[in-house]
């Protein structure tokens, strides 16, 4: 299912929105902290189990954009989005009967393994397509659509609550909210799948016009296929800086309901669920900011630059919550949202960087491959943030002494973050694809491939 090619005079600026609508869906798993307590209340859950779907959601979407990358590659954004469409929206489902059966693995299966293979086809569905009409600014364009992944709990969070105050939060309404979701997003998504389009192709100009015509020429620059790009240590590299920084980010982000509500519940001034729902819709914000503001930032400063400023400032920002944090409300709002926001530029950036140091030849799958990085840091970061608390808990603790010691190893794990950027270098020829012949061959195949679908377009097919 190849998307239709853009006709002549197609404003690339129609494509974003496309992705938008898409990630702008999947996104809701970043407000997945609105359910843990009262699925841990209906169900009998420890915050260490409900975790699990969300865990698993992290899992599976590295997995499946791994696995799947080549696929993207191959059958284009439209097929991609159609994927993420019917397992994201049948995971909600899925969830949905577990929760009225309150049968839990139903929940983890539908939410965290079909869901979860939604999330990973749908988060790198659009980035090539996007590199490719944006070449001049690759930052500021994935940047744009991944934006949405980080603002997907702006709306679903407060979202969310208001439906749970209204079904109520016990299994029967839990399970009418996540009904709601499966529904209303597939709904949402059909919108990016109609709306995608491939660049045009016309000879004479590798350049996409203001138009948004667009000439495939062979790649120009070092171009590295995905499967050279895993053998080099670059790659390996950025593997490590992912990994930790979304490890850092996402342990806050899985638990941030919670937390601030335990931070200050013995305080003068505690935190209602209302307001603790607002503060992850806060985040949200925050999460999504960074991803148009600090990519377009690394497109005039450099990708190096930037990630020194999201690993090395968001150390400091983790320091200032441990040591800090509980003395004032607004220091505690103010770093988490800086650490958010340094955690979606983190996201937003990384096709960029990727795009620098391999080229724009198979820039997708090798994307694809790396957020296997994120499936690792979406079972660690939860599990050190709710198992310690659990831990912390049994022991007596209460309040702010329940995060002290998983903050430490947040700063710890960004620190080696730090170490891997500053050893990534411009990556050796050796690993280059030598002929160029290799990549005209490829761009011809391509164009032909785009002419054909054109074609049929055209005839009605």
């Amino acid at each position: 299912m190849r998307p239709p090619v853009a006709p002549p005079g197609w404003s690339r600026w129609l494509v974003p929105p496309a992705a938008l609508s898409v990630h702008l869906s999947i996104g809701q798993a970043y407000a997945w902290s609105v359910f843990k307590p009262p699925l841990e209340s209906a169900l009998d859950l420890s915050g260490t189990q409900s975790a699990l779907p969300f865990q698993l959601g992290i899992v599976m979407l590295g997995l499946s954009a791994a696995f799947g990358g080549t696929l993207v590659e191959r059958n284009g954004p439209r097929w991609a989005m159609s994927v993420a469409l019917v397992c994201f929206s049948s995971g909600f489902l899925i969830a949905a009967l577990g929760a009225a059966t309150s049968q839990y693995w139903l929940i983890v299966f539908g939410y965290g393994f079909v869901g979860g293979i939604g999330l990973g086809i749908g988060y790198i569905s659009p980035v090539s397509t996007l590199i490719k009409w944006f070449p001049d600014r690759p930052g500021m364009a994935t940047g744009i659509a991944i934006m949405g992944f980080g603002g997907g709990a702006l709306i679903a969070s407060p979202w969310s609550a208001q439906m749970l105050e209204t079904f109520g939060d016990d299994s029967s309404g839990i399970a009418l909210a996540f009904l709601v979701h499966g529904l209303s997003y597939a709904v949402f998504m059909t919108l990016g799948v109609l709306l995608v389009r491939v660049p045009n192709v016309s000879a004479g100009s590798g350049a996409v016009s203001p138009g948004g015509s667009a000439a495939r020429p062979a790649p120009a620059g070092p171009q590295v296929s995905a499967r050279q790009a895993i053998r080099t240590p670059q790659f390996w590299c950025l593997w490590v800086v992912l990994c930790m920084n979304v490890t850092a980010g996402i342990g806050i982000l899985e638990k941030a309901a919670p937390m601030i509500t335990d931070f200050f519940a013995d305080t003068s001034t505690p935190v209602s669920a209302s307001a603790a729902a607002g503060f992850v819709a806060l985040l949200s914000a925050a999460n999504m900011a960074g991803r148009i503001g600090w990519s377009s930032a690394s497109d005039l400063v450099g990708r190096k630059n930037v990630y020194r400023l999201y690993l090395g400032a968001g150390a400091l920002m983790y320091f200032l919550i441990a040591r800090f944090g509980d003395d004032s409300k607004p220091l505690f709002i103010v770093c988490a949202l800086v650490i958010l926001s340094f955690y979606g530029g983190g996201f937003a950036t990384i096709p960029a960087y990727l795009k620098d140091l391999f080229g724009t030849y198979q820039v997708g799958a090798i994307h694809g491959r790396l957020l296997t990085a994120w499936s690792l840091a979406g079972v660690l970061g939860p599990l050190i943030v709710n198992w310690v608390a659990d831990r912390q808990e049994e022991a007596g603790k209460h309040g702010p002494g329940l995060y002290g010691l998983s903050l430490s190893i947040m700063i710890g794990l960004l620190v080696i973050g730090f170490v891997a950027n500053e050893l990534v270098r411009p990556v050796h020829p050796r690993h280059h694809l030598s002929a160029p012949k290799e990549l005209s061959d490829d761009a011809e195949a391509a164009d032909t491939a785009d002419a054909t679908d054109a074609a049929d377009s055209a005839a009605g097919k």
